[in-house]
This record gives structure tokens, C-alpha cells and sequence, in this order.
């Protein structure tokens, strides 16, 4: 069992400030309900974000400070924007000029009020050790946010990612009945969201949670989108769930309102210039990783093939990626290599590990299984170029999976001694939402039976764990990358326990993944 928190975070929030009165009690804020957030580190600054509530009229003038401590008598930078109703009242400032691997105070004020205390941290310029937490698939009516707690106390972090699935769209009771724990975490609007008010209203229920805010207030995030920020099984031109005739209107203009709610309520970068899709991104923390961000969902993607269908799946035309991005991240390995960067890291949406049947056939289309020309192309770079060290990091499945990345499991790959292999792949398992094994199979012991016959046809796959909900860490140094598994016992009721499920260490040069007698230290 590892604990950790944070002392004297209640009087960080309760500090008072010169320049308005005292900060209200944590989630009794009135003009600052939906807290503070930062994300997008680099080396000399961070993006902050909050958004005010109550505003009396279009134009609200909102003010910001950064300090090295929390009672702020050291501010370094400070500055005001305004906001209005064509962001939601949403804010985001980019504090520059900050010290490279420094940790950072910062606050807001507005309409007479100040926000909490959030804290945030800048990238390393050469680091020896880093460590990064990653989710992803947070449903807010399936249960309770226990693992954001979890991550919220950890002092341990240099960033959180998070990898899509950060709101789904349903309407209550259609995927997570919310009314079975409290009325908050019935789904607002109760209806499935199709236009920008409605994914405002559901990002604005979402940041009401309060571990999903105190996450946001002591981590820096880097976030990604994947289907539910839309809708699900979403692809470049259209969705499974979006039907024209179901009066759900035109794919385009809601494929664009959920993308213009996301950059308002998540701490992203907004890409310029405007509108765009692109989050496909690189944070690089000195030459001991290169955090490359991809965009498996929205941009490049073709159509998903049928589910269970090897030859569509594997046919020559289908892209995952998108030729623009496919040509960006094949630059950003090579780049990654000249620069000497020990660790080239994808954070991405979908598994790329193979999943196969007892047949040795994939199944699901929607994940890197389903675009395996893809798939191919990067190994191609990956080998030709000796680019080493590959580790994948995945959301969206709802499951726990550790795997090699051979071009086959079945064919020309040691799963002894990883020959064969191009890299890792690391599945953190969801926030909130069950596994298909959960609502199929029920039990934990007939799910833990079929994760064992899962592993027997998956000879590549290290670890699997298809039940409980938790989160990862990353633990990367020059001589090694472990990645652990941490579980709550459940998101039913609110609980301060969790504890490590298993680890992985990868060895550089190995491209093969070792189970672990211990956490990371």
C-alpha cells in the first residue's frame, strides 16, 4: 500500500491575499466553482487555467499571479486578461518566464473573489528521473472519482496525462446510472450532447467534481482527446454514435462544437490558427524522454472496419494517423534520436499492442488491430532507423495491459527474450468506467479467467487485469522505465485506499517488458 499527501494543502487554500479577500473554502467558491487548473509545461512557462461564474455581464476582467511560495511573497509574474461568453467565461494565460524544473504557486481573482491556490511545475531542463501519472475514461454517473483523489495527493509527479475520454456524452442511465450515487452525478444536460451548449454544460458538471479538481489543482495536466469528448467510435468523418436521422444533425458541426468546448474547458494549448484540430504535440524533458502527443481519433483516422473483420482490418489504404501527423511523428523519432534522447514516449488514445482471439485473429477495429498498414509503417521507421527505447502509453479499453510490440506475437518474436519486439506498450485501466469483462462476465474471478486465456494466446503480453479501476505511473530514469499499476478497491463509494497491482521494467535496448518485484522507488 503507498500513501501519499500533501501537508498543509487545506492552508494553502485558506492563505490571504493582498489584492482581494480571503479565497473561499474549497468547492464553496461562488465565482471560481469549477477551480483552477495548469497544463502544457515546457521548461520557461505553463498554461493556467480557471473559468468565472456568476458574471453580470459580457466582459469580465480577470487578474493572475505566479509565486515560488504559496503565501505569494515572492510573486514572479503576474498579469489580467478578460473573458466573455464566446469561451464559456473560461480563462487561459500563459505564465512565461519561469524557471526551468521549478515548482509554482498561482492564483486568480475576479468579480471580488479569489480562487484557490493551485500549484504547477515547469519541465526539467535535463532531468535524470521523471515521473508521469496517466488516465484516462472518466464517466462521471458510473461512480466516484477515487483515483483523481489518489493522483491528487501523490508528491511524486512532474505531470499528469491524461488520455482521452474525459467526459462521455450519453444521457444518464444510457452508459453510468448517476442517480444511484447522488443527483450530481445524474448526466446534465440529461440527453446525449449534440451541440455546444450541451458539451459546455457536461465539461461544467465534469469540473464540479472535486478530485477531478483537486487533481487539476497540484498537477500540471497534458491531455489528449479520444472518442467520448465527441462521441463514441468516433473516426475523421463520422461516428458509430452519431445518426443523422436521429435529428443529431450535421457530423461537422458537432464534431466542431465539442472540439471548441474542449480547448475552452480543458488546460491545453489552443492551436493556431483557429479553428483547428491538431493536439498532436512533443514535451521534451532534457535528453532523457521526448513526450510525444498523437491524435489517434479525430484527424486522420479512416472508418473503422467490422468487428472481426482481419482482412478489412489489415487492408493497405486504411490510416490511423493521417498522413500529415504520420509524417510529423516519423520527424519527431528521428529528431527524438539526433538529439540523443534516451526515451521516445507516445502518449496516445488506442492499444497498440495486438489483442488477438484463440485463433490468433484481431477483433477490435477500433484500436491499432484495426489499422495495421498503420501499425507497420511505424515499425518500419522504428527498424530502419534504429530508433530504440519505444514506449507506448494507452487509455480507452477500461483494462490493465502490459505488452511487447513485435511486428507479429505469433511469428518472428521471443517473448523471452523480446527479439522481435519495437518498443512497449502500457494500458492504464479506467478513472470510473467498467470493462466490457465487468458487464459481460460480472464476477472477478470469471473475468480473471478469461484475462488468463487472453495471456495464452497473447505470448507478447506481460501483464493483463480486466476488473478493478486505477491509474499508472511512469518512472523513467537513464538505466531503466518501470510502469506500475495502481488500483481502488472500488468507485462506488468514496475511499482513500489503493494499492499497487504490478510493475514492468523495461531495460534500454531491450524493447521487452520484465515484470517487477516492487514499485518504482
Amino acid at each position: 500500500m503507498h500513501r501519499r499527501s500533501f501537508l498543509g494543502s487545506s492552508i494553502r487554500a485558506g492563505v490571504v491575499l493582498p489584492f482581494a479577500r480571503a479565497i473561499p473554502v474549497l468547492g464553496q467558491a461562488r465565482v471560481f466553482a469549477h477551480g483552477v487548473a495548469s497544463g502544457d509545461p515546457l521548461t520557461d512557462r505553463v498554461l493556467l487555467w480557471t473559468r468565472v461564474s456568476g458574471a453580470a455581464s459580457d466582459r469580465v476582467t480577470v487578474g493572475w499571479q505566479v509565486a515560488r511560495d504559496p503565501d505569494f511573497r515572492e510573486v514572479v509574474t503576474s498579469g489580467e486578461t478578460v473573458t466573455g461568453p464566446e469561451r464559456d467565461f473560461t480563462v487561459k494565460v500563459t505564465a512565461t518566464g519561469l524557471r526551468p524544473g521549478g515548482t509554482w504557486h498561482y492564483r486568480f481573482e475576479a468579480l471580488g473573489e479569489r480562487s484557490p491556490v493551485g500549484r504547477t511545475k515547469t519541465l526539467p531542463r535535463d532531468p535524470s528521473h521523471v515521473r508521469l501519472a496517466f488516465a484516462s475514461c472518466s464517466n462521471l454517473p458510473f461512480g466516484y472519482f477515487n483515483v483523481y483523489r489518489r493522483i491528487a495527493e501523490r508528491d511524486d509527479l512532474d505531470a499528469v496525462l491524461h488520455l482521452g475520454d474525459y467526459i462521455y456524452e450519453y444521457p444518464n442511465a444510457s452508459y453510468g446510472d448517476g442517480t444511484r450515487f447522488t443527483p450530481s452525478r445524474a448526466a446534465i444536460p440529461d440527453k446525449e450532447i449534440t451541440t455546444l451548449s450541451d458539451y459546455r454544460l457536461r465539461y461544467a458538471q465534469y469540473r464540479s467534481d472535486p478530485d477531478l479538481q483537486e487533481a487539476h489543482r497540484l498537477h500540471p495536466f497534458i491531455t489528449v482527446w479520444d472518442d467520448h469528448e465527441i462521441t463514441n467510435n468516433a473516426w475523421t468523418d463520422g461516428a458509430q454514435n452519431h445518426q443523422v436521422e436521429d435529428e443529431e444533425g450535421d457530423w461537422f458541426v458537432r464534431r466542431t462544437a465539442a472540439v471548441k468546448a474542449y480547448f475552452e474547458w480543458m488546460p491545453i494549448r489552443e492551436p493556431e490558427p483557429w479553428p483547428s484540430q491538431r493536439t498532436w504535440r512533443t514535451f521534451r524533458f532534457g535528453r532523457l524522454l521526448d513526450l510525444i502527443m498523437l491524435d489517434t481519433r479525430l484527424v486522420g483516422r479512416s472508418r473503422q472496419a467490422e468487428w472481426g473483420d482481419a482482412e478489412g482490418m489489415a487492408h493497405p489504404a486504411r490510416t490511423l494517423l493521417g498522413d500529415g501527423q504520420e509524417r510529423w511523428l516519423f520527424g519527431e523519432l528521428r529528431a527524438a534520436k539526433s538529439a540523443g534522447v534516451r526515451w521516445p514516449v507516445l502518449g496516445q488514445q488506442v492499444m497498440m499492442g495486438h489483442q488477438l482471439d484463440e485463433a490468433g485473429q484481431p477483433q477490435n477495429p477500433d484500436q491499432w488491430d484495426g489499422y495495421e498498414a498503420s501499425r507497420q509503417r511505424l515499425f518500419d521507421v522504428v527498424g530502419r532507423e534504429r530508433i530504440g527505447n519505444l514506449v507506448v502509453l494507452t487509455g480507452d479499453v477500461h483494462q490493465s495491459w502490459g505488452t511487447d510490440l513485435p511486428r507479429h506475437p505469433l511469428r518472428g518474436y521471443d517473448p523471452d527474450t523480446g527479439a522481435g519486439s519495437y518498443g512497449v506498450n502500457f494500458v492504464t485501466t479506467a478513472v470510473s468506467s467498467p470493462s466490457s469483462a465487468i458487464r459481460r462476465l460480472g464476477t472477478e474471478e470469471a473475468i480473471a479467467a478469461e484475462v488468463r486465456a487472453r495471456l495464452a494466446a497473447n505470448p507478447h503480453t506481460v501483464y493483463g487485469e480486466a476488473f478493478h479501476r486505477g491509474y499508472c505511473i511512469l518512472d523513467v530514469r537513464r538505466d531503466g522505465v518501470q510502469n506500475d499499476w495502481f488500483f481502488v478497491p472500488t468507485v462506488e463509494e468514496r475511499t482513500d485506499e489503493e494499492w499497487w497491482a504490478a510493475g514492468i521494467r523495461v531495460a534500454p535496448g531491450t524493447q521487452h517488458g520484465v515484470r517487477a518485484s516492487a514499485p518504482a522507488s
